[in-house]
């Protein structure tokens, strides 16, 4: 058993890690899933400057994503639809209507300039074999630009999952290069859809943000929804309207569609209601306002982390330096080899080196003489010459050779050598060089294309029981034992709003604590039926009294209801009793009369509420005589006389104890009734 356990163990790891880090989890340096990275690093290799039909760029990623062809079909159309690295031909849907796209073999896509700029630099990029070790793709691309908080991104792994907004991506590069300067920065999400957002909660990427969408309430009689909150589309946002409409919450009258590139939906009003008195409806019962909770977590150093937008910005501004180094590393070393090629193609022309190998029958012998020739002029050679230097020059054409221009020659010289020397003063000013390589980012940006869409502001939220009115008749019907809002006969209780809660007791001393019903079996015989809410339940004192049927004693309760949990039975008094009367006012009086028996002289008494403390919902009643009790009449007099006699039973003292919960009511009788007994 311990070695099974082992391998369980040990397998659920391995899952659970390649889940985390090959699946569902960004990288933090390229802000890319695999599935993504692979996208692109196949649109690198298929680059042409024209369009690829999708199912094909589809067909080339499965050569790397060891998974179906759906998954990657749906991510490049996702990634698409960010509008930064590809550009779309064809139908790829539409992020307003929430609309598919059109299957890959109809659509077509290519690479946009910026991507390579941004993300792609084989000659300093690491890669790892492919699944099945035929080809090779990048651990990750060495990005230029946070891309994990521009594209944002969602994920569920095993135990862990992130939600990252996606930010506007000029604020992004005037937040690094703010970062480079040292100066202090701020960002907040930007989303395509617009919308109004309410960032006093963001916490630096790990807090809540409140989503609105953008209401038009000029004319009174309609409201038109002309951008959408974050995570909405018209189809799900107008699903929630009618839904609210449905339920009573918002008084529509019709709901009209017209969003094509823009977002357009037209509400119409019921007659008698204006766009004003709706908006805080919208608010609060539908999708034009969300709450979003969001986790930066990416894969930063081969682990899964949770960072903050700050954090990122800084790690992303130490990542540009470094690559911007290593490629400017990586030119200087390039120019120098060409500056040595250069350098000995002029000494083996100017100086008619390739004459010393025209007898010279072998190949060694070849190499020799032309190092042999080289040797008076090492001092002009930038490095020692290797044979791959001789290879090089062996291969020079006849026809170069005959036509070599000297000058040509020196101009492409010192072009490199002006090279070298800017690129030894941008070495020396690396952070300068940063900032000046994301302004040309933003150069390249359209400005129109990628402006703030989503306006920031204060939002203050919308208590959704005060925008309902309780408006709604909550009936019971005796006859048939049934209460509820869709309940045609009988009785009307209270007015309700369907986010009210009702409390029920019914005949046997149950109570139960719920939703408005619509139309719901209680009993033929109910106690009482009101409002739940906390604050108003708590206030109801309610006076029970019951009777033990085997012994015929009675009992008062006094309590409220305080703790409940929802849809769940509760009893209001020892199980098995039998409750005489329920009664929510607070003083009253009640007189019990006795069964008869001989030698018996007061055969009935009357008692006063005020005489008895509260106790708590699941506390026992105080007994209130040891006679037994044949019937019960309620007085409605709260004036407390004084008896002329009094049993001992009247006089008994009663504990005080905190007191809580439920009611009912019982049968009325008035007349009281005194008789002696003869000597």
């Amino acid at each position: 058993m311990a070695y099974v356990k082992h391998i369980f163990d040990k397998n659920f790891l391995e899952y659970a890690s390649y889940v985390i880090k090959d699946r569902a989890i960004p990288d933090l340096e390229d802000g890319l899933k695999p599935v993504q990275r692979r996208i692109m690093h196949t649109l690198f290799e298929m680059d042409d400057g024209k369009f690829h039909k999708v199912a094909n760029v589809v067909g080339q990623v499965m050569k790397y994503h060891p998974h179906g062809d759906a998954s990657i079909a749906g991510a490049l159309i996702v990634l698409a639809n960010k509008e930064i690295f590809i550009e779309k031909q064809g139908n790829f849907g539409n992020i307003y209507t929430g609309d598919g796209a059109s299957a890959p073999r109809y659509i077509e896509c290519r690479l946009k300039s910026i991507a390579k700029n941004i993300l792609y630099n084989p000659a300093i990029t690491k890669y790892n074999p492919s699944y099945d070790g035929r080809g090779k793709e990048p651990l990750a691309f060495r990005a230029k630009l946070p891309m994990a908080i521009i594209l944002g991104a969602e994920g569920i792994a095993v135990g862990m999952s992130t939600k990252i907004m996606s930010h506007n991506i000029r604020e992004v590069i005037d937040a690094e290069k703010k970062c480079l300067r040292g100066e202090t920065f701020k960002l907040y999400p930007d989303f395509q859809t617009g919308g109004l957002l309410d960032v006093s909660d963001y916490q630096d990427g790990n807090g809540k943000i409140i989503t609105r969408a953008k209401l038009d309430t000029s004319d009174p009689k309609r409201i038109l929804i002309t951008e959408l909150p974050f995570g909405s589309s018209t189809e799900s946002l107008i699903n929630s309207i009618e839904n609210a409409a449905k339920n009573g919450k918002v008084k529509v009258s019709q709901i009209n569609d017209f969003t094509t590139d823009k977002v357009e939906i037209e509400i119409r009003l019921q007659r008698g209601v204006y766009s004003e008195e709706v908006v805080d409806a919208l608010y609060a019962f539908t999708d034009c306002e969300q709450s979003i909770s969001c986790n930066l977590l990416l894969i930063h150093e081969n682990m899964p982390k949770v960072l903050t937008l700050t954090e990122i910005i800084q790690i992303h501004a130490k990542q540009l330096v470094q690559i911007l180094k290593d490629e400017l590393e990586l030119e200087r070393a390039n120019l120098n080899d060409s500056l040595h090629l250069r350098t000995l193609e002029r000494i083996f022309i100017e100086e008619r080196i390739y004459k010393r190998i025209e007898t010279i029958k072998t190949a060694d012998g070849v190499i020799q003489a032309v190092l042999t020739g080289f040797e008076p002029f090492m001092d002009e050679v930038l490095r020692e010459i290797t044979k791959d230097d001789v290879e090089h020059l062996l291969r020079i054409p006849i026809r170069r050779i005959s036509l070599y221009d000297i000058n040509k020659n020196r101009k492409e010289v010192e072009e490199i050598e002006a090279r070298l020397k800017e690129i030894a003063k941008l070495l020396k000013n690396l952070k300068a060089y940063a900032i000046s390589y994301l302004d040309s980012i933003l150069e390249k940006l359209d400005a129109e294309e990628t402006k703030r869409r989503t306006k920031i502001t204060n939002i203050e939220l919308v208590d959704v029981r005060e925008v309902v009115k309780r408006d709604i008749a909550l009936r019971y019907d005796a006859t048939n034992g049934y209460l509820g809002t869709q309940v045609p006969t009988g009785k009307e209780l209270i007015k309700v709003s369907p986010l009210d809660r009702i409390v029920i007791l019914r005949k046997s001393g149950v109570y139960t604590i719920t939703d408005v019903p619509e139309k719901l079996f209680v009993d033929k015989g109910m106690w009482h039926a009101g409002l739940a809410d906390k604050d108003e339940i708590a206030q109801v004192l309610f006076t029970i009294v019951y009777m033990d049927p085997k012994t015929k004693q009675a009992y008062i309760k006094k309590c409220r209801i305080e703790q409940y949990i929802m849809n769940r039975d509760y009893l209001i008094v020892p199980d098995g009793m039998k409750i005489l009367f329920v009664e929510k006012k607070e003083s009253f009086s009640f007189t019990l009369k006795y069964v008869e028996k001989p030698r018996v002289r007061i055969l009935e008494e009357t008692f006063f509420t005020d005489d008895y403390d509260e106790k708590g919902i699941r506390a026992q009643g105080v007994r209130l005589s040891i006679r037994e009790v044949k019937s019960l009449a309620i007085h409605r007099s709260t004036v407390k006389k004084t008896p002329e006699k009094k049993t001992s039973a009247a006089k008994k003292t009663v504990k005080k104890e905190a007191s809580t919960k439920v009611a009912a009511k019982a049968k009325p009788k008035t007349a009281t009734k005194k008789t002696s007994s003869k000597k």
